[in-house]
This record gives C-alpha cells, sequence and structure tokens, in this order.
C-alpha cells in the first residue's frame, strides 16, 4: 500500500511539474508576443509620427509648416539617402492686403533699346523647313549683345519652323494684356487650378496653359475639358493654347518656347507670369507684380536659387545628377569662362549667377524682350539647361535691365510643387563622352548646333575653375 501511495504522490508531483512548465512556455510565448506587438506598434507610431513630421514640413498649411523642425537629422539623412527632398523653406511674403486696392502704375518706357525686331528667314538658310531658332553665327551671336537703339536679332519663330497656334487661339489671345502663362509638354503634367485668385484678376488676367497634342490627348483622356462657343479648350480657369508642329526633337527644348518667348507667343501681353506646369500657384497675381515689379520699379524679377550661385556650380550638378550629356555641359561652360564669365562672389551686384526659373515675372519692354530672346539663343546654341545661360546673358548686358532676383523663402510661398505625372528622360542625358554622342545617334538634329559648330578659338587649355560643393541635394 505504501508504494502505492508514493507512485500516486509521484504521478502527482510529475503532473504538478508539467503543468508549471506547461505555464512557462505559455508565459514565455506571451511575453515574445507582447514584446512583438509593442516593438511593432512603436514602429508603427514612429513611422506615423515621421509621416506627419515630412508632411508639415511640406504643407502650405503655416500651422503645420511652423511644426516642422527644418535642420532635422531624420531629413538629413533621408535626403542623403535620396529618399527624402529638404522641406521647403517659405517664408511670408510682404504682398498688399487687397488686390482691388492695387494701382496699376504706367507702362515703363523704353530708354536704351527703343526699337526691337526679330530675323524670321536666314539668308544662308535654303532649308525649306527652317531651324526655329535659325542659324546664327559667332559673329551675329557676338553682335547681339552690344546695345543700340534699334536692333535687330534672332529670337525663335523663323518663317515656317513651326510652333503654330490654331486661329481661334490667335484670336483670343490678342486681347490678353496680362498673362498667367504655363505650359505641359510630352504629358509630363495635369493642369492645376490656382487658388486665392481676386474676381478683379479672373477678370484682368488671361490663364494660358501651352501644350503639345500629346498633351492635349493625356488631358482630354484625364480630365474635364469644356469647349466655349469659339471651338477654345478650358480645364477650368485655363485657356489650352496647343502648338502644333514642334521644332525641337527634345520635349524640354519645346517647352523653352512659352516659358522664355512669352513675349514671342503672345506678342500683345504688357505683363506675364510664368510658373512650370507641375505648380499650383496660391497668390493672386496682381498682387504678385505689385510685389515684384511695380514696388521697386524693376521690368523682371526671378528667384535665387536653393542651393547655387556660381553658374559652374550649377553645370557640375547637372553633370552629377545627369540632366544633359557631360561633355557638352563642360563646352558650354568654357565658352563662358573664355568669354569672361567669372564664378559668382559676394562683390558681384546680383545675390547669384543661378535663378530659380520655374517662375518668371516680366513687363515687356524691348529691353526685357531682348533679355529673354538672348536668352533662348544661348538655350538654342547650347544645351537646354537654362539655368546655366541666364547668368552669362545678365553678365553680357551689365546694369541695361532692371532685375530683382527675390529670396528663394518668398519662391517657394508662390505656390504648391507637385509631382510630375512621370519623369522625362532622354539617352543624350547619359551620355558620358562625345564619341558616344556620336557612335549611338544622340546629337540633336534641331537644337544645340552651337555644340557642333567649331568655336572661333582654341578652348583646349581653358580650364573650368574648381567647384564646391555647398549642398548634399546640389
Amino acid at each position: 500500500m505504501a508504494r502505492r501511495n508514493r507512485g500516486s504522490g509521484g504521478g502527482a508531483e510529475a503532473a504538478l511539474k508539467a503543468d508549471a512548465a506547461a505555464m512557462r512556455l505559455v508565459w514565455r510565448r506571451g511575453a515574445v508576443r507582447l514584446v512583438l506587438v509593442s516593438a511593432i506598434a512603436w514602429a508603427m507610431l514612429v513611422l506615423l509620427a515621421l509621416a506627419f513630421h515630412l508632411w508639415s514640413c511640406s504643407s502650405s498649411v503655416a500651422f503645420l509648416s511652423a511644426l516642422c523642425k527644418k535642420d532635422s537629422k531624420v531629413l538629413n539623412v533621408l535626403n542623403s539617402m535620396g529618399l527624402s527632398s529638404k522641406p521647403l523653406h517659405r517664408c511670408p511674403i510682404p504682398i498688399a492686403d487687397d488686390p482691388n486696392a492695387v494701382a496699376i502704375p504706367k507702362r515703363t518706357p523704353n530708354t536704351i533699346v527703343k526699337k526691337l525686331s526679330y530675323i524670321t528667314v536666314d539668308k544662308q538658310d535654303k532649308d525649306p523647313s527652317p531651324l526655329f531658332g535659325g542659324r546664327q553665327n559667332w559673329k551675329q551671336r557676338e553682335e547681339s549683345f552690344k546695345l543700340n537703339s534699334t536692333m535687330e536679332v534672332h529670337c525663335g519663330f523663323m518663317k515656317n519652323s513651326g510652333a503654330d497656334m490654331d486661329s481661334a487661339d490667335v484670336k483670343y489671345i490678342q486681347k490678353c494684356k496680362f498673362v498667367v502663362a504655363s505650359g505641359i509638354f510630352d504629358g509630363y503634367d495635369m493642369p492645376r487650378q490656382p487658388s486665392n485668385i481676386s474676381h478683379r484678376s479672373q477678370k484682368l488676367f488671361c490663364f494660358l496653359m501651352v501644350v503639345d497634342e500629346v498633351s492635349l490627348d493625356f488631358i482630354e483622356k484625364n480630365t474635364s475639358v469644356s469647349i466655349d462657343s469659339s471651338g477654345g479648350k478650358w480645364v477650368g480657369i485655363w485657356r489650352l493654347i496647343t502648338v502644333h508642329r514642334l521644332p525641337f526633337d527634345e520635349p524640354r527644348r519645346n517647352g523653352k518656347i512659352p516659358k522664355i518667348l512669352t513675349h514671342r507667343l503672345f506678342p500683345q501681353a504688357w505683363y506675364s507670369i510664368w510658373i512650370d506646369g507641375k505648380m499650383e500657384l496660391i497668390v493672386d497675381p496682381l498682387l504678385i507684380l505689385e510685389r515684384y515689379l511695380w514696388r521697386g520699379k524693376y521690368t523682371f524679377a526671378v528667384a535665387v536659387h536653393k542651393h547655387h550661385r556660381s553658374v559652374y556650380e550649377e553645370g557640375d550638378a547637372i553633370k552629377r545628377r545627369k540632366r544633359y550629356a557631360r561633355p557638352l555641359v563642360d563646352l558650354q561652360m568654357k565658352i563662358y569662362y573664355y568669354e569672361g564669365m567669372e564664378p559668382w562672389s559676394p562683390k558681384k551686384k546680383m545675390p547669384s549667377d543661378v535663378p530659380e526659373g520655374a517662375v518668371l515675372i516680366r513687363e515687356h519692354t524691348t529691353m526685357t524682350d531682348l533679355f529673354s530672346c538672348l536668352w533662348f539663343n544661348e538655350v538654342n546654341l547650347f544645351t537646354p539647361r537654362d539655368q546655366i545661360s541666364f547668368g552669362y546673358v545678365v553678365h553680357r548686358l551689365g546694369d541695361a535691365l532692371k532685375f530683382f532676383m527675390f529670396p528663394n523663402c518668398e519662391y517657394n510661398s508662390l505656390f504648391i510643387l507637385h509631382k510630375h505625372i512621370r519623369e522625362h528622360s532622354s539617352k543624350v542625358e547619359w551620355a558620358k563622352t562625345i564619341d558616344e554622342i556620336v557612335k549611338k545617334g544622340l546629337k540633336e538634329s534641331r537644337g544645340g548646333l552651337g555644340l557642333w559648330t567649331p568655336y572661333p578659338a582654341d578652348l583646349s587649355s581653358v580650364e573650368l575653375p574648381s567647384v564646391k560643393r555647398t549642398s548634399p541635394a546640389g
């Protein structure tokens, strides 16, 4: 009997041990699950906080933007990894309170250049389909920078060279004295409706969205396009202006036509504000003209570049980011350096040689129009990267243009920036050598011909100034 009792007690003890082991296993598993759930919950909270942080930094709402820590280590790390750009640095714009109270001043008189006309036929061009920018030679280019009271220069729109508009649009723009212009080419973007536009500005301004046939087709398939009684096409406030027979192989060059040659596309315009197609304007255009032109008696306004001051720094960034063929960018910069374009320094009168070219604010005087023509000619002759050629043309014209370069933080407060629907990339942008461009047939046939025309001087000994990279994002 005693043995039986001891066996019975041993079984109970073993059962208790087994139960205890099972409970310990359950507790271990529970603890592991608790840790895992806590870690996941904590990670989710961190991700939500990070997402809110990034969202607040890019928000146009003042309260949310104020919550953003601009020098955040998180933003710097993400930026260095290419996962996020630094937040747009916005600051209040000292604009007038009421568009209805803004007095429109008299036009600025033409003083230095009083009469400006345009070459539309090149005598040496026998091609039945002439180049849009013409065949400007090196001598004509040099002469175009010498200011006289009467001037005739190349300025695109050579006879029978393309960029044609529909007759209904040609008739409509005749009434446009105040213009907000934008452009979409190759279906990169969709029209963004501006906000905070006063009733006065809606009546005063023509909002003109220049598109090619590819973009028009894309827009018509993806949003509502209304047609008025005269055949004009509209998306909200934007009048779509379709251009036919695009003159360039490269979409980036085609986009320079409405951007730089606004005065040629819309010749009746007194004032224009250009914004890139990916931007949503959020400031009344009449207040923009008052702030950036009329208040300081300027005729041209553009923002300082966020990162770069020197065209050589900008050129270096273009090469690193593969925005155009490296040897061709180098050649353009060598020509500029040979012709006396020094790197930017605080001794220069302008706060920068490099602009944020996505917003251009102009009164169309003969001097402003001449500047735009000369700028376009540089873009036509060399690379389509207009931020390089901008500073060079300013350098050549000296103090002749009433210029205002305003702070970058104000520039960021003029709009909401949207991403392109798709990014543009052409094979020539990745080319590393001239041989590669030639052998692979990457050479443009209707633009950039100055890069392939012998320059009237030996550039082999020209060494570009050293560039110090001032921003990891530049």
